[in-house]
């Protein structure tokens, strides 16, 4: 259940939670609802912010070498 600061702050939020935990709703349906209304950009900064992805960007190759190549060649026998 949601607390009364939660009701104060975010009031239709709270309304659409309460819908969900009473069987008013399903869950999944609110779920679908919300990422057909958000841009592309929206639902990959919300995955990204959740740790759901990893940032593709930081995974591209960006010329430098990772840290295990740098450790090998500062030191090739360690």
């Amino acid at each position: 259940m949601v607390d009364s600061y939660a009701r104060r702050v975010r009031p239709e939020t709270t309304r659409l939670m309460e819908m969900m935990d009473n069987g008013e709703i399903d869950a999944r349906a609110v779920a679908v609802m919300a990422l057909l209304w958000l841009s592309e950009s929206d639902v990959k900064e919300m995955m990204l912010a959740n740790d759901l992805v990893e940032d593709e960007a930081d995974e591209e190759d960006d010329g430098q070498p990772d840290e295990a190549q740098e450790w090998a060649d500062f030191d090739p026998d360690c």
